[in-house]
């Protein structure tokens, strides 16, 4: 059963009756307590953080390049994605960060998996269960010669966790027991994971100060962000097209996603990167559309995020345009029809990786309401069984 965090205090401007009559308590809970769940998983990788980074250290030190690839479906391949722009700037060397779907990887095995190239196989996991997941280890066991596990999941229970509890190769990593979201759609999973993924893998000193200035404005955006929020759902949009560059034109596509799955189907959710959007997808645009940009931090790739913004917002056609930025200047307000800006502090993000964080809360909410607008119930937005919390219907074939 959900903790109700607030006591009854509203979330995103719904009571706790809202929710309940809405079928909605338990993903309004998961997307509300991710600044809480963000700090209990920092928390747990600092007092673990000699065993965990020993463990990648001892394996780097095995081997002249390592390749490392983030793996998962859906959203935890999504988290993949997101991670490793951020991880390979950050080590420019001996290791090589890839992000392949298992879903790839289980149908095309010989294509991702190299048999003289020591691996890492990171899995991010909610459930641990998914056919597809288990595979993908049992294929990079079969083929790479110097394999090694990291898996990032919610479950300790798992299949995941537990094949590999005995393998001196591996390691798993839980989440905060809050971040098992038993929702259908993830999201304090999401985020939870790829902060672990990100403590782990870059060659930062972490401290217990580490993203506490996301956190506190995670803090905020929770507790004021209803209101723009409605705002945007009440213009009644049928698309939505999610824009960024880099690693947040990666977040776009779990935002996307989010849309996607909470609302069955009903709203068109598309995603692109902000310089691509030109390149046959701006078709999608018409006077039901909502198109939000993931502004970046970073001085040179705004001016692409600029650039694309200023083009949506001279569509001839009724669409809706919403910027998330660090700090929203008078252009972004002029031009835009909701400007929101997730840092309220001096102190700026140190890359894109921090804020993505915090939009992906904004896609999360924004996706859980316009669900409820639609009659659906974001716990379960699909109760005839098209999809499922853990994916049915895979066959594995032997190797």
């Amino acid at each position: 059963m959900t903790t109700y965090l607030t006591g009854g205090i509203d979330m995103f401007n719904l009571s706790k009756q809202d929710l309940e009559n809405n079928k909605a308590v338990n993903t309004a809970t998961e997307i509300y307590q991710q600044p809480v769940v963000w700090q209990e998983m920092i928390d747990s990788l600092l007092e673990d953080s000699e065993s965990t980074r020993g463990f990648i250290k001892s394996i780097y030190e095995k081997h002249d390049v390592v390749r490392v690839i983030f793996t998962g479906a859906g959203t935890s391949a999504f988290a993949g994605d997101t991670l490793v722009p951020e991880l390979r700037r950050q080590n420019q060397g001996k290791v090589q960060f890839e992000s392949i779907a298992t879903t790839d990887i289980v149908s095309n095995p010989t294509e991702f998996l190299y048999k003289e190239t020591p691996t890492i196989l990171v899995s991010f996991a909610r459930s641990g269960n998914s056919p597809e997941s288990v595979a993908a280890v049992s294929l990079g066991q079969d083929i790479v010669d110097d394999f090694y596990q990291v898996n990032i999941t919610c479950n300790k229970d798992g299949k995941l966790a537990v094949n590999s509890k005995d393998d001196d190769n591996s390691i798993t990593i839980l989440t905060p027991e809050k971040a098992h979201d038993q929702s259908m759609a993830m999201t304090s999973s999401f985020s939870s994971m790829i902060i672990a993924a990100y403590f782990i893998f870059s060659p930062k000193e972490f401290t217990e100060d580490t993203l506490t200035h996301v956190i506190s404005n995670a803090n905020r955006l929770v507790e004021e962000i209803g209101d723009d929020i409605d705002a945007i759902v009440n213009v009644d949009f049928e698309r939505i097209i999610y824009l960024g560059s880099g690693l947040l034109s990666e977040l776009s596509h779990e935002a996307a996603l989010k849309m996607l799955e909470l609302t069955a189907g009903k709203v068109v959710a598309v995603h692109e990167s902000s310089l691509g959007f030109r390149h046959g997808p701006k078709s999608i645009l018409n006077d039901k559309s909502a198109v939000v940009l993931f502004m970046s931090q970073d001085p040179y790739t705004r001016k692409y995020d600029m650039d694309i913004l200023r083009e949506v917002a001279a569509d001839e056609s009724d669409l809706k345009v919403i910027v998330l930025a660090d700090e929203v200047d008078a252009e972004m307000k002029e031009l835009a029809d909701w400007a929101i800006e997730v840092n309220t502090e001096e102190k700026t993000f140190d890359n894109d990786f921090e804020l993505a964080l915090l939009y992906v809360v904004f896609a999360q909410a924004l996706a859980m309401k316009k669900s409820i607008q639609l009659g659906i119930t974001p716990d379960n937005p699909s109760p005839t069984g098209r999809i499922n919390r853990v994916v049915k219907g895979v066959t594995i074939y032997e190797y």
